[in-house]
């Protein structure tokens, strides 16, 4: 399969888009668009995250489990939807804990995390497609195999990245990490669901607190 994929990612991936499981993958994408069934996010946004953050500029790892499922949500970034739909649970729970930690407005800040992803902040998720209106239908095809990789090849391959685990699912991940060359900071989910346990988690601060430390320059949060 010829990936269409940011060039210094291919480069370090190629392994695994040359794995049989790969293959396998890309068979099954082909055959549901065959068949008629709507995948989000569109077959321009699946990498999307791999594109606004190059593998080089990595510093943040913020890892979620799958795309959103309804129309004109998805955009290839984890927690991320595109400007003028509406903020989804877990990104407005996200949005209050940033501005209770950093004491910031957020009140201006539309879904769209990309400002995140030009700064260096990675948007994974576990699954990259998904089927209209089913969540999770493309779990278990072959995209948890190629984003493992893609975690353990930036914990092999950079250093003191601060990687932020939200939630069991996130959590399970970690065995992936070389804690003694990078930053693992876990919490609850910011999902509803987990009423308010994610609350008071300063992750955003502690990040910046960390990169501050590290000679780099902090997120802004509010881009």
């Amino acid at each position: 399969m010829d990936v269409r994929i940011e060039p210094s990612w291919k480069e370090v991936l190629q392994p695994e888009f040359d794995k049989p499981y790969f293959a396998g993958l890309a068979a099954f994408i082909h055959r549901e668009k065959d068949n008629g069934v709507t995948i989000y996010p569109p077959a321009g946004k699946i990498f999307n995250a791999f594109a606004l953050t190059p593998f080089d500029k990595v510093i943040v790892v913020i890892l979620g489990q799958d795309p959103y499922h309804n129309p004109g949500q998805a955009e290839g970034l984890s927690f991320s939807v595109p400007p003028g739909i509406a903020t989804p649970p877990s990104l407005v729970n996200i949005y209050k804990e940033i501005s209770t930690d950093l004491g910031v407005d957020m009140s201006h800040k539309d879904g769209s995390l990309t400002g995140w992803a030009q700064q260096g902040v990675f948007l994974l998720n576990a699954i990259l497609t998904v089927r209209a209106y089913q969540a999770a239908s493309h779990s278990r095809i072959g995209w948890e195999t190629f984003t493992d990789a893609v975690i353990k090849t930036l914990s092999d391959r950079r250093e003191g990245l601060v990687f932020l685990l939200w939630g069991n699912f996130a959590r399970n991940k970690r065995d992936l990490i070389d804690t003694s060359r990078h930053y693992v900071l876990e919490a609850a989910h910011p999902s509803p669901l987990a009423r308010g346990a994610f609350f008071g988690c300063r992750h955003f601060s502690q990040t910046n607190n960390i990169l501050i430390n590290n000679g780099q320059q902090p997120i802004d949060w509010t881009l």
